[in-house]
């Protein structure tokens, strides 16, 4: 099979297609894992779809064969280690539902299981922090198992493999190799954990190991249990190999044992575990760790052989004794042997048999056992044979008188003679009668075989020798039991002394025929001798079945004694109904008159008198209700049968099974534990449970100050769910009514609770998901309320809020009339649903939430609706789509708590998650800021993955998204696409503060140069491709030559933000952007306005742009340009006089336009012309221009008109 593997998928296919549980299918079966076992690579394929097939499924050859299979794969195949992990966290929630499953082989195998997985998973959680439901639920799982250790009646293999488990789980909570070098990553263990995990409290789990491991060391002093002792024994093999650290503890516990725990088993039991320790002590002695404990372990060593060798000896000794005691009655062969012992030596195996049991020690046995065997024994003789037995007994202990010599004779004789009245020794004659005659009814049973002779036939005569009764056949009907008088034979009751009035007696009574016998009617008692008869009685019952309790306790209340086949539960049987059914109401109550004042009386005495009962056998469960409670549910199921058929034929009946049902949880819910199922098994056996305990139920629910009583109720109304179909809507309505309390303790647990049956187990499942999908549809807005308008800056269809408002302005009013008759409610019916939702009558109502969410929304109250729908969703990933169908309908408030609320969610799911990169693909109309959140919360702590990046380009080239979609991931872009799509986010500046902080945020993400605030808003983490960012000149270029797509404001905030920059945009690098744009053919609007600001923040670059720039300005005739001619102008004033040698270069026509609109640059520039004029000529020539200074000051003193300037942005 080997060298040729089967298909797979087509021997599986073919499996499943066979008769289920058939030899056809277990061939396949087998053949298909014997190819599995040799190529295991197909098996992470199957396991996916196999492992749901074993949920909610009975018991069957396919499910043992798919867990088997998965325990191979994860355990002992040559899978590799991720791929082991993979299997382990798809089948983790399958095995958390398995360990309760109600065959205890299945369970074995899931915990075995769950010891791979917890160290798989464990390992994986290390380093993967954004998914806590699987800690959770592996928590979970450890809990449950670590119960199964301690809880009473579980199955020996479940609680071995528990055991197993927890040995596996120290071994992950104890510290290992501290250096990561040196790390086996095949040995998870705590030092994987970083101290700070959101979720693995490091801490808690190392306590909770060590802990764990005194535990253990406490079984072994305590339990008598063999098997278990010598489980854990060899775990700790394994333990003290790979965790040196516990080499001290298990040396000082092993040094400090001894076998006082197994004082009352069997010498071989106790040896077995001797002889385990000692295996261990010795290999502990081998390890190189043992250098400074080797002298303690050798002490113990042999302290442990002295002892092991002086318990030996007392066995011997005993073994001795009992063989003695066994051959002693031999020993009387070499007497003098008497007439009526001549054939004993015919009659070895009696003989054997009675020495047998004559050393046996009978007290070792229980009392109900013994009186069983004496019942069975006495019924295994013929009447005859008894009686002549008893009277040869009596004999040999000198019990009576001498008997006659005819006596024998008349034994042996072949007929029986008359026997008159003078003949006491007629009772020596066996005669088949149906009675054994005893005390005075000897006397009469001879006058009776006096007076009716009849012929006897031959008895053979009784032997002495010892007869063993379990050799003897059983015949019921050759005795009539009569176990008080036969203790008045055996006990040699002595004859009445008037033997003659007995005899004349029975001349009477020779005609009596007992089969027709009935016994006279009983006496009647008085209401008080009832009461104090009933109440003996009960008192008799309890006070002499010590015994049978103590049986009966040690029953499994799953077993098929439980069930009422026990001693014990036979007398509670009979002790309940001697409460409930013996008692018949009075005929007075039929009447119905209901002004009859006797009959309220009478009424009142029945049931008071029936309530003192039931009073009493309530104090007294109530006194040790976890011991008793069988014989509670043995009551309350009495009771509630017990009305059933009353109220059948008495309509008047007043029922009992609710009010004292009440009583019974009332009285033990102040004392519950949480590690106590009784409660739970209690009400989960009763035949109804009324709407008192569920509210009960709930109340314990919700008392969050104490875990316990919580726990209770969790549990109980759990198992109603899932056992109690006739209850299964009341207890999971509860449960998800909790799943909207306002504690949040509270509702963690119901929806804890809840979401374990989703999505396998029905009809479960699409119950929650039902309540769950009608708690978000209680968010949307109906049409006819009044709507908060969406969020205007997260847009799909780029409309500018000024466009919005232009086209809302043409949509006509609603008149106010039809406003207010909406808002109150009154429109027609199906005129106020959209799509999805329900009419308001149809929806869910909670006790913890109110009809209609109250707006504006509190974050609180919106977490009540939707946490269970959240928490369902890592599961279901289709109520994504609900939520996102959902979330455009909902006040913007309401949105703006779900937005917060999300995070979680989203943070767990990740942003590889399929179905949630599907939802941002195909965002549904007014989910576009949640679209938004979602993009934001996968890149606020980390660089967008590959897949979002690709994601978010596609949509800019389908769909018009809004600027913000594109901060996050501008980062990751391309540099094209950076240039590209940088001026859509740049136009978002409308002067407010938050668009600013996120284009800030932005240009420090793609500038060579990080801020220090490196990665506050957005991710700005080092890239690979670092030829990919912009340099600060690019950018500064690219928003002087985009300033018509941005828009003139925009471009001016933007690079206002750039200036702000003073760490990346420095005054060199101004220089360079000022160069490179003088470079271009059309100079931009901004230009000079840039200029302007430069020369101002850096006083440095005020010799750069006055000799070079400028000179660059006029060489390309600026004064073409009347924007840039206009920046110019301004540009000359700010840096004068630096800029006059560079003005002087402009035609005289230009430099008068200059000097006309700047009037104070005159007296400057007559100045410079007159000192540095290179000949007067010239100079004279621009004293034209700049006039002398009577007339600059008189023109100065008049004002020109003077054209407008051009407006300079």
């Amino acid at each position: 099979m080997a060298s040729n593997p089967v298909d797979p998928l087509q021997t599986l296919q073919a499996a499943l297609s066979a008769p289920p549980n058939s030899q056809e299918q277990a061939d396949l079966l087998a053949t298909l894992r014997e190819s599995l076992e040799n190529h295991p690579a197909p098996i992470p394929i199957l396991s996916q779809t196999l492992i749901n097939v074993v949920v909610n499924s009975g018991d069957s050859l396919l499910k043992r064969w798919v867990l088997d299979l998965f325990h191979f794969a994860i355990c002992r195949s040559s899978l590799t280690l991720e791929q082991r992990t993979q299997m382990a966290l798809n089948a983790l929630d399958t095995l958390a539902q398995l360990i309760d499953d109600p065959k205890p082989a299945t369970v074995k195998v899931v915990i075995q299981c769950l010891a791979t997985v917890y160290p798989l998973v464990f390992r994986h959680l290390c380093t993967n922090r954004s998914n806590p439901a699987i800690w959770n639920t592996l928590s979970a799982c450890k809990s449950r198992i670590i119960e199964l250790v301690w809880a009473p009646n579980v199955n020996v293999g479940v609680r071995l493999s528990a055991l197993k488990f927890v040995q596996r789980v120290i071994l992950v909570q104890t510290r290992g190799v501290s250096d990561p070098r040196l790390q086996n990553k095949n040995d998870p263990n705590i030092s994987f954990c970083p101290v700070d995990h959101p979720f693995i409290p490091v801490a808690n789990l190392e306590a909770e190991g060590q802990k764990l491991l005194d535990t253990l060391a406490r079984i072994l002093y305590t339990s008598q249990d063999v098997d278990l002792l010598s489980a854990l024994l060899n775990s700790w093999v394994n333990l003290v190999k790979q965790r040196p650290s516990t080499y001290p503890f298990l040396v000082t516990t092993l040094r400090s044992w001894t076998p006082a725990a197994l004082a009352n088993l069997p010498a071989s039991s106790v040896k077995s575990v001797e002889k385990a320790v000692r295996i261990l002590l010795v290999h502990l002695s081998r390890l190189p760790s043992s250098t400074q404990y080797l002298g303690q372990i050798n002490e113990t060593l042999g302290l442990q052989g002295l002892r092991m060798d002086k318990a030996a000896a007392e066995e011997k000794k005993r073994r001795a004794a009992g063989a003695e005691s066994r051959k002693r009655p031999s020993s009387s062969s070499n007497e003098p042997v008497d007439n009526k012992r001549i054939k004993l030596e015919t009659e070895t195996p009696q003989n054997t048999s009675a020495a047998f049991l004559s050393a046996f020690d009978f007290t070792s046995l229980p009392a109900p056992l013994i009186t069983n065997l004496i019942v069975a024994n006495l019924e295994a003789f013929s009447e005859p044979q008894l009686i002549a037995m008893v009277n040869t007994y009596r004999q040999s202990r000198g019990l009576t008188p001498a008997q006659p010599p005819a006596a024998p004779e008349a034994a042996v004789a072949p007929k029986a003679h008359p026997v008159t009245a003078a003949a006491p020794t007629a009772a020596t004659v066996i005669s088949p009668t149906p009675a054994i005659p005893t005390g005075p009814r000897k006397q009469v049973y001879s006058v009776e075989t006096s007076l009716t002779p009849t012929p006897q036939p031959p008895v053979p005569a009784v032997k002495a020798e010892p007869i063993d009764p379990l050799q003897m056949d059983i015949d019921e009907d050759e005795l009539e039991y009569e176990p008080e008088k036969l203790n008045e034979e055996l006990s040699g009751a002595p004859e009445p002394e008037n033997d003659l009035m007995a005899v004349g007696a029975s001349h009477d009574m020779a005609d009596l025929q007992l089969v027709e016998f009935k016994l006279p009617p009983p006496k009647e008692l008085s209401e008080e001798e009832r009461t104090s008869l009933v109440s003996t009685s009960i008192t008799r019952i309890w006070d002499g079945a010590e015994e049978l309790r103590a049986m009966g306790e040690g029953i499994s209340p799953e077993s098929a004694q439980a069930g009422g086949n026990s001693a014990s539960e036979m007398w509670m049987l009979l002790l309940v109904r001697m409460i409930t059914r013996v008692a018949e109401p009075p005929p007075d109550l039929n009447i119905d008159d209901p002004m009859d004042e006797h009959k309220e009386l009478v009424e009142q005495d029945f049931y008071v008198r029936q309530d003192q009962l039931r009073q009493t056998l309530c104090d007294y469960i109530m006194a040790d209700f976890p011991s008793r409670v069988r014989l509670a549910t043995t009551w309350m199921n009495e009771e509630w049968y017990n009305d059933q058929i009353r109220l059948a034929n008495d309509r008047n009946w007043r029922p009992n099974y609710e009010a004292w049902l009440n009583q019974i949880v009332a009285s033990y819910q102040t004392v519950l534990d949480g590690k106590d199922k009784t409660f739970a098994r209690f009400l989960l056996d009763l035949p109804s449970i009324p709407a008192d305990v569920l509210d009960l139920l709930r109340d314990l629910c919700v008392d969050s100050s104490s875990p316990d009583r919580m726990q209770v109720g969790f549990t109980t109304l759990r198992g109603l769910v899932t056992q109690r179909p006739s209850l299964r809507m009341d207890a999971l309505n509860v449960l998800l009514e909790l799943t909207t309390h306002h504690e949040k303790r509270v509702r963690g647990a119901a929806i804890n609770t809840v979401k374990l049956w989703v999505p396998n187990v029905q009809p479960m499942d699409g119950m929650v998901r039902d309540f769950a999908l009608q708690m978000l549809r209680k968010l949307q807005l109906r049409s006819s309320e009044s709507r908060t308008k969406p969020q205007a800056d997260v847009k799909m269809n780029g409309v500018d809020n000024e466009e919005e408002a232009e086209a809302n302005a043409d949509i006509p009013k609603e008149k106010p009339e039809e406003a207010h008759r909406e808002e109150n409610g009154q429109r027609e019916e199906g005129q106020d649903m959209e799509d999805g939702q329900l009419p308001a009558e149809d929806l869910v109502h909670t006790p913890y939430l109110p009809e209609r969410i109250e707006l504006p929304a509190k974050k609180a109250q919106v977490l009540q609706h939707v946490e269970l729908l959240f928490a369902l969703s890592v599961k279901v990933p289709e109520f994504l789509d609900e939520i996102f169908a959902a979330y455009g309908q909902m006040d913007i408030t309401v949105q703006e708590a779900i937005q917060d609320l999300i995070t979680a969610l989203i943070r767990s799911l990740g942003s590889s998650h399929g179905k949630l990169l599907t939802l941002m693909r195909q965002c549904p109309p007014g989910a576009e800021s949640l679209a938004l959140r979602v993009l934001t919360i996968f890149t606020e702590h980390g660089r967008p993955s590959s897949q979002l990046v690709a994601l978010v380009k596609a949509l800019i080239n389908e769909r018009d998204l809004d600027a913000r979609f594109l901060i996050p991931i501008i980062a990751e872009m391309d540099k094209s696409d950076i240039l590209r799509y940088l001026p859509r986010i740049v136009s978002s500046l409308n002067g407010q503060a938050e668009p600013k902080n996120l284009v800030r945020s932005v240009f420090s993400s793609i500038v060579t140069t990080p801020p220090q605030t490196f990665g506050s808003v957005t991710s700005n983490l080092p890239r690979v491709r670092q030829s990919e960012l912009l340099t600060p000149a690019e950018l500064m270029v690219l928003l002087h030559e985009s300033e018509k797509e941005i828009g003139l404001k925009s471009a001016i905030e933007a690079i206002g933000i750039c200036f702000s920059m003073t760490d990346v945009f420095r005054s060199e690098i101004l220089a360079v952007v000022m160069q490179q744009i003088m470079d271009e053919p059309v100079l931009p609007v901004l230009f000079l306005r840039t200029v302007i600001q430069a020369v101002t923040t850096y006083k440095s670059l005020v010799g750069f742009v006055s000799t070079t720039l400028l000179s660059r300005l006029i060489t390309k005739k600026i004064w073409t340009n009347p924007p840039l001619w206009e920046g110019f102008i301004r540009c000359a004033k700010a840096i004068a006089p630096a800029s006059f040698g560079a003005l002087l270069q402009l035609p005289k026509d230009q430099l008068r336009e200059l000097v006309d609109k700047q009037p104070s640059l005159k007296s400057g520039l007559r100045d410079y012309v007159t000192k540095k004029a290179p000949s007067k000529a010239r100079g004279a020539g621009f004293l034209d221009i700049f006039g002398e200074p009577e007339e600059n000051n008189a023109s100065l003193a008049t004002p020109q008109p003077a054209e407008a300037p051009a407006t300079l942005a």
